[in-house]
């Protein structure tokens, strides 16, 4: 009866272990830019409703999340914004993953209750820069993916030396929407997915002519610790219910 007892013992012991290592694989590591914070606030919680699935995620700069990802660090599911081919090629993720989920572009915004400048033309946004007495955007030189496209559209513009008095870069979207709420600066400028403080009103997206709008591209990693649960969550932020949540957050869903 003892020997028993003991077996069952250990029994019980092998399985509560076993247990307890499955729970441990239900976690799914995510890394993205911080301009997929607004809609990953809210799809990661559907998602751990409808898997039970547990989503930890790390979230930073366009530029730092892909060098993270190149570096090989070991997240189940990193989102990068392009190009993407340095990522494909550094083998840290399984190249046909690949799984387009939403654009983004860069907006203007004006503190609460100020006049909305018109951006509708090329030629409107350089007026409305040159007439600004200051100007705010995530610092690209800190791997703000915004700050890079923005600065895409001053060299296109030819207006990249002209306007350097005038701006003050900020430490991320937040951080250039607090200087425009505060009354800092009179034009902000960064993802329309950042634009979330109470005190700005956003005045709308760059033309296209000047400002290709950036993606977020997901992948299952090479490191993946349970592939098919990161291969469920991609599934998820591409899934029609992921569009209406990107939508609702300034973004277009897809490539």
């Amino acid at each position: 009866m003892k020997r028993f007892l003991q077996s069952l013992a250990v029994a019980t012991a092998l399985l509560l272990s076993q247990s307890g290592g499955a729970q441990a694989q239900t976690e799914i590591t995510l890394i993205a830019p911080g301009g997929a914070r607004a809609p990953l606030d809210k799809l990661i919680p559907a998602f751990e409703k409808k898997t039970g699935f547990k989503v930890k995620a790390t979230l930073g700069s366009g530029l730092g999340t892909k060098k993270q990802v190149m570096q090989g660090e070991a997240f189940d599911v990193p989102i990068v914004q392009p190009p993407l081919a340095e990522v494909v090629a550094s083998g840290n993720v399984v190249a046909s993953s690949e799984t387009p989920l939403a654009t983004v572009a860069v907006g203007v915004a004006v503190r609460k209750g100020a006049p909305k400048p018109d951006i509708s033309t090329p030629d409107a946004v350089k007026k409305m820069l040159l007439a600004a007495k200051s100007i705010s955007y995530p610092d690209a030189a800190g791997g703000a993916a915004a700050g890079v496209s923005f600065n895409e559209t001053l060299k296109k513009m030819g207006l990249a030396e002209q306007l350097q008095p005038k701006i003050k870069l900020a430490q991320g979207g937040a951080a250039a929407m607090a200087m425009v709420a505060k009354g800092e600066v009179e034009i902000g400028l960064t993802f329309v997915s950042e634009m979330r403080d109470d005190g700005i009103d956003i005045v709308g997206p760059l033309p296209r002519a000047i400002s290709t709008p950036t993606g977020l591209v997901g992948y299952v990693s090479s490191h993946a610790k349970d592939p098919a649960a990161a291969k469920a969550l991609l599934e998820f932020l591409s899934s029609p219910d992921a569009a209406a949540v990107y939508q609702a957050e300034g973004m277009q869903p897809g490539r």
